[in-house]
């Protein structure tokens, strides 16, 4: 069987989505407690959120991508994570802020209650929570897999767990 070797091909993206969304999660809870316990704006707790989702997210591709007896590997698979999780950080930031902008200069927020809570929900900043986050997943995606990941098995091993 000749082993695909297509950037975007579908078990990939399928393992790596399944990691993202748990980030993506845990993402969306810490920016709702940043802001209701710290009262943040909703613009500054994005970045925040997004780097304490990076600490679960390294851990699981630290579970799946990194091989532990490959000390020397381990350390530069770790900077280079952290250098792609940066810079998708800040697409995160900006692709959530910008259409937020735009979309608060015309509309008030929109919000839901969550059921017998007195919690409301922003139902405007969690939309564009989820786009910048749909910006970041294609270039965390892009980045780990062809300069991160490149040689550490992580998709075949995940994929084979998840069969």
């Amino acid at each position: 069987m000749k082993k695909q070797s297509s950037l975007f091909n579908r078990k990939d993206l399928v393992a790596y989505f399944i990691i993202a969304g748990i980030g993506a999660l845990i993402q969306l809870l810490a920016g709702g407690l940043l802001k209701d316990w710290f009262r943040m704006s909703y613009e500054s707790t994005i970045l925040p959120a997004y780097f304490v989702s990076l600490i679960a997210g390294f851990i699981l591709t630290k579970l799946f991508a990194f091989n532990a007896r490959q000390t020397k590997q381990t350390q530069r698979e770790m900077i280079k994570f952290l250098l792609v999780a940066t810079f998708s950080g800040f697409v995160t930031w900006f692709f959530s802020v910008t259409p937020y902008s735009a979309i608060s200069r015309n509309y008030a927020d929109y919000f839901i209650q969550i059921p017998y809570s007195i919690k409301r929900i922003n139902v405007t900043q969690v939309s564009t929570t989820v786009t910048g986050m749909g910006f970041s997943f294609v270039s965390n995606y892009v980045l780990h897999k062809s300069f991160t990941f490149k040689s550490s098995g992580f998709y075949d091993r995940f994929k084979d767990l998840i069969k």
